[in-house]
Formats: structure tokens, C-alpha cells, sequence
């Protein structure tokens, strides 16, 4: 029986769930020529050798660039080709009742078409999110068909601007704040055996909206996949809190809808009980008779969904979770509330990239001991900063009580066909994790990349003006920064860049001239830049009483040792002399943003070290450089003194 523990989508979970694993050696080749597709390499296989190039081995899902792909070459290549073979897992109970066979992707980087057995059966643009493919037609004959052959074409280019890349270099080998680039398949494969009628993801529709903590009500809209026209079908949702039942909801799909809306009653009938047990033991986080998600203190319901046919058979069931809690972010009074209190967020820069694997986790585990380490050190949560993490990793959150700010990886040149993915991608990223209590905040676009003409072009303007709006629709619950640390044209939150000193710093954050003002630009490509915006439309200036965030500062490395054993690849913002006075440094920068009195929140760069940029508070190995509860107790400090002098004035 299938466990969440090994499961890729932990989130959205069949009890009964038949899967396994693509994950492992697959052939490969570089199509340096691009002809593969002219050679029919799909229908006949992947050639022994193309060119220069030969067909090789490689370990999925670890991008060829990596050392855990068994490949690890820093070279430029567009084209790649992988092949395996496949089995067709459903039971013979499976295939009478008429399941599908899906192939599902965590994540190819970037454009991948899709064949079995010479037969095309689909593909997607898009790096950074999952997609499914149904095989179940190529295995047509199931007497005699049981296998199958998968080949996939990754293009994936080294150079084009327009294509959202994020930290990957448009180039072979990395330099700056810039990383190592990740073709090709990054996340997870996988076969599962579905049924043909069944509940559907968030991706999928289904929308789990757990903020409405006075009435304590759950708002869902539950999707259906593979309905037939007009057959009869209902859901139902199920709510438990510690392994007591709450309140069933149940509702008949309308003729004309793919869809059902419940509201699920999340009010706990024997609160008074509960609350007495542990881990119900804390008054603070109810609501009356709500049990409430907060930082640091997560209480998730457990939901199951579940989908009847006509005869009130059951054919599908999930298992989920959710956490119901608030977000204010316009109150008038420049707090950020969650559950209606007011919340300093210190939160960490997450880029997620380690040594052996480049961007993929080395294994499901490492996603959960990033989110420890950060706690130890008395963080609250993180800005998972130019990349869509794996689901794993929000799985964990959720349960961890940490903090998540949703990014996407960005661009670097604006152009008709760069709004067209950026718009796709990033929806689909706003919908695979809508669900998620620990995300608490949508930052479409980070530092005008892509953007470089925003004051004088009306067409950037508009395009970030619309994904502010595009992301509200699909999601008013949280608050949008819309262009994160620079000028912003129509946001939630106020966020500035500041990579100071310390002096300098305290400064610019004692004052709102100072915040808003111009800054030095911190990167290989940027003029002098304001926090504020000095753009003309409307919606762009500060709203006074709205929150402000120092949405990046820090980047403190440590001086390389005096043999120069490290050569130059020891980037940093500043530099400190050793740990202790990386220690100093930091308590000096956290202070100066909490100290000035106009931020509510503060983003330090960053957990750790990744490739050449080495200002990590863990090294690329995840080592500490300085004691965890020494970064603690400065933060804890921090926290201190926003609850009991900022708020205070």
C-alpha cells in the first residue's frame, strides 16, 4: 500500500494508490545538431551516437550539468533525448473497471514533447511546474502489450533571455549571484493508475480556501476529471482534527459544471477536550471553536475527499490536509497579521540548490532538514527565491508551521513571447500550491529582471500590472508583492533591497525617505535603484500604512583563507573576518531593519552557500559556519524588540 512518505505529491493522496517510480538510469543523448526529430529518432529509438555525441547513461531526475546525474559536464547543449522502458502497472481489477494510465512530471526544464512507442502522446513548456500525460491507449492490446518505449525531447536553451531561467546562467559556467543552469528532467517521474472518472488537483481545480477563521468555514471547489456528459456524480468532503471527526459536506455536480462547491464546517464539536491534549494544548491557536494554523504552531485538519458515482459507489479517494488561518496585510497600520495579530516575519533566502545535485533535492529528507535548519536558527519561514520548490517541500512546511513566500523563476529580456510563458508558468505555479496554509505571500516578478525599461515602457508596466490582477483572481486570500525590492507598479506590500552595511543600513531604514530612496545596485547588470517607485501610474507610490518589508539585505561572507585555498569563487555582499564577526554583522544587520521602526518583516541572504556565491549561514554541505543558537538568540532579539518597542509607538 502506497505511503505519503515516498510519494511525490504527499498533499494529494490516494490511500489505494497504484505507482512506481521512473526515477533512475535512463539512456540519454545531446542532440548538438538537432536532428533527431528529422532522424525519427522517436520512432526508432535513440541512436548509439549522433556527431561527436554517444549515448550515455543517466541518473533521473538529476539534470545532466549535476555531478548525481553521472554526467556533470559544464558544456552548453540544447537538445536532449531520454529513453527508457516502461510497464503498464494497472491490475487486471484495475483495467476492468477502466483506469487510466498517467505518466506524471515534477518538473522538465523547459520545453519536452512526449512519445511511447513512437506514438506521440503529448508535452509542455514550462520548467518549473508538473504536468500528466494518459498512456493509456498506447497499451491497447493488454494481452500481449506490457511494455513500452518512453522517449522524451528536452530543448532547453543555454542563451534565450525570454525564457524564465531564474538563478540558472545563460551560459555554460556560472559566475556572480549566477548558478550552474539545470536542463532537462529535474524533478520526479512516475506512473500511477488512476481512475478514469476522479477527484481532481489543486492544478486540476479543486481549491481548498481555509481563511475564513470568524465563521469558521472552509469555501472548497472540488473538481471532477473524466466525467462523462451529464452523468450523475457527487463529492463529499470529510474533515477530522486529531483523528476526531469534525463535519461532513457533500454536493452534487450541477449537469453543466466539472465542478462542485461546498462550504465544510471546520468548528471542532468537542473543542473544550481537545484543546486540553496535546498538541491542542494552546489556547492562542483557537478561535472560538476553530483550531488554528499559525508559525510555529500548526494544527492541520485532515480532510479526505471523495467522489460517488451515480449508483453511490465511492471511485475516488484523497487524502489531504488544510489549516485554517488569516492573512491582513491592509489594516492601515503597516502590521502584516496572521489570525488577525500582527507577525514579524524573519525570514531567511531560500534558493534551494546543493552541491551533488544542483536543484534537486538529494533526497525527500533534505527538503524537510532545510526547513529545520532554518528553525533552529529562529527563522520563521523563508522566501523560496527564484524557484518552485518541490511539493515536498511545502508538505513540510505545512506541517512544520513555517512560512513560505511563492516565487517563480524569472526572465531577463521582455518580448510577446516572454508574456506568453510567463503568464502560463505562472499560473500554473499559483494553482499547484493555492492550497498550501504555509504560503502566505505571491511574488510574481523579483527586481524588474526582464523588465529593464519599466519606467519609460507602458507595455511593462501593464504586464506587471496585469499579473497583480491575474494573481488576485486566482487568489485574493494573500497579499501580492508585485516586483519584488524595486519599483513597484501596483502591490500589496511595500519591499526594498538594501545590502549595506550595517551603517549605512540603519540609516536608510530610520526614515520612509530612507527606505523608499535610492540604493546602490547590488548585481552585475543593475544602475542605482529605488526601493519606492518614482514611476508615474497610478497604484505605484507607497500606500501609507501598508506593510513594509526588507525583502533582502545580508550576504555576509567569510574572508577566504590567507593561502587562497578557494581561489575566487568567495562571493559575497560584505565581507566578515571570521565567524564571530559574521555573528556581529548579522545581529547588526537584522537590528537595523527592526530598530529603524517602519518594517514589519525582514529577508536575510541567505541559508546557504550555493557554487561561487558563499554567504550562506550553512555552508553548500549544510555545515554550520556559526552556531545555530547564536543566530537564534539574534533573531529571537529582533522579534523581541518589534513586538515590544515597534508595535508600541
Amino acid at each position: 500500500m502506497a505511503s505519503p512518505a515516498t510519494y511525490p505529491r504527499p498533499d494529494f493522496f490516494r490511500q489505494t494508490l497504484n505507482w512506481t517510480s521512473l526515477n533512475g538510469a535512463w539512456d540519454f543523448i545531446f542532440d548538438d545538431a538537432d536532428s533527431g526529430l528529422s532522424e525519427l529518432w522517436q520512432h526508432k529509438g535513440i541512436p548509439r551516437e549522433t556527431g561527436t555525441q554517444i549515448k550515455r547513461e543517466i541518473m533521473v531526475p538529476y539534470a545532466f550539468q549535476t555531478p548525481a546525474s553521472g554526467i556533470g559536464v559544464h558544456e552548453a547543449h540544447e537538445v536532449l533525448w531520454y529513453e527508457r522502458t516502461i510497464s503498464d502497472i494497472r491490475t487486471a481489477d484495475e483495467l476492468a473497471k477502466g483506469n487510466r494510465l498517467v505518466i506524471r512530471f515534477g518538473a522538465v526544464d523547459y520545453d519536452c514533447s512526449v512519445w511511447v512507442d513512437g506514438q506521440f502522446v503529448g508535452g509542455h513548456r514550462g520548467g518549473h511546474v508538473p504536468f500528466d500525460l494518459d498512456i493509456s491507449d498506447v497499451f491497447h492490446d493488454t494481452n500481449s502489450k506490457k511494455t513500452a518505449r518512453l522517449t522524451i525531447r528536452v530543448r532547453d536553451s543555454p542563451y534565450d533571455l525570454t525564457q524564465p531561467r531564474g538563478k540558472q546562467y545563460w551560459g555554460p559556467v556560472p559566475e556572480s549571484i549566477f548558478y550552474t543552469p539545470s536542463s532537462g528532467i529535474w524533478q520526479s517521474v512516475w506512473l500511477e493508475s488512476l481512475p478514469a472518472m476522479r477527484l481532481g488537483s489543486s492544478s486540476e481545480g479543486t481549491i481548498l480556501r481555509s481563511d475564513d477563521i470568524e465563521r469558521g468555514e472552509m469555501h472548497s471547489r472540488v473538481s471532477v476529471i473524466g466525467r462523462r456528459a451529464a452523468s450523475k456524480c457527487s463529492v463529499e468532503i470529510e474533515a477530522r482534527l486529531g483523528g476526531t471527526p469534525v463535519s461532513k459536506a457533500s454536493a452534487e455536480l450541477p449537469k453543466d459544471k466539472e465542478f462542485a462547491s461546498l462550504i465544510v464546517d471546520m468548528k471542532v464539536p468537542n473543542a473544550d477536550e481537545l484543546r486540553k491534549k496535546a498538541p491542542f494544548d494552546n489556547a492562542g491557536s483557537w478561535h472560538d471553536r476553530v483550531a488554528l494554523w499559525r508559525p510555529g504552531y500548526p494544527i492541520l485538519y485532515d480532510l479526505i475527499l471523495r467522489l460517488y458515482d451515480a449508483t453511490g459507489s465511492v471511485v475516488d479517494e484523497v487524502q489531504t490536509t488544510t489549516g485554517m488561518r488569516s492573512l491582513s496585510w491592509n489594516t492601515g497600520d503597516g502590521t502584516f497579521r496572521v489570525n488577525d495579530r500582527p507577525f514579524f516575519q524573519v525570514l531567511v533566502l531560500d534558493q534551494g540548490y546543493w552541491l551533488e545535485t544542483g536543484m534537486t533535492p538529494p533526497s525527500p529528507d533534505a527538503l524537510k532538514d532545510d526547513i529545520v535548519m532554518s528553525m533552529n536558527m529562529g527563522f520563521n519561514g523563508c522566501r523560496k527565491h527564484q524557484k518552485v520548490e518541490d511539493p515536498i517541500f511545502l508538505y513540510w512546511a505545512d506541517r512544520l508551521g513555517y512560512l513560505v513566500w511563492g516565487e517563480i523563476a524569472n526572465a531577463y529580456e521582455f518580448s510577446d513571447d516572454y508574456v506568453q510563458r510567463f503568464n502560463s508558468e505562472w499560473t500554473e505555479v499559483v494553482k499547484r500550491d493555492i492550497n498550501h496554509p504555509s504560503i502566505v505571500t505571491w511574488t510574481p516578478v523579483n527586481e524588474s529582471w526582464a523588465y529593464t525599461s519599466l519606467k519609460d515602457n507602458i507595455e511593462q508596466r501593464n504586464h506587471i500590472r496585469s499579473l497583480y490582477y491575474m494573481t488576485k483572481t486566482l487568489d485574493p486570500s494573500r497579499p501580492i508583492n508585485d516586483n519584488c525590492g524595486w519599483e513597484h507598479v501596483l502591490t500589496d506590500l511595500t519591499t526594498y533591497h538594501d545590502y549595506s552595511d550595517s551603517p549605512q543600513l540603519a540609516a536608510s531604514c530610520s526614515t520612509m525617505e530612507g527606505i523608499l530612496g535610492k540604493k546602490a545596485g547590488h548585481d552585475m547588470f543593475t544602475p542605482p535603484i529605488r526601493s519606492g517607485s518614482i514611476l508615474l501610474d497610478a497604484g505605484a507610490q507607497h500606500k501609507p500604512g501598508a506593510p513594509v518589508i526588507c525583502t533582502e539585505c545580508g550576504g555576509v561572507n567569510i574572508a577566504p583563507a590567507k593561502d587562497g585555498s578557494k581561489g575566487d569563487r568567495d562571493w559575497g555582499y560584505t565581507t566578515a573576518a571570521d565567524p564571530k564577526d559574521l555573528l556581529k554583522r548579522l545581529e547588526k544587520l537584522i537590528m537595523a531593519v527592526v530598530k529603524g521602526g517602519h518594517s514589519c518583516g525582514v529577508v536575510y541572504t541567505q541559508l546557504a552557500d550555493i557554487e561561487q556565491e558563499v554567504n550562506g549561514l550553512y555552508s553548500n554541505d549544510r555545515r554550520e559556519k556559526v552556531p545555530a543558537a547564536d543566530v537564534k538568540a539574534i533573531v529571537d532579539s529582533a522579534k523581541a524588540h518589534y513586538y515590544e518597542h515597534v508595535l508600541a509607538k
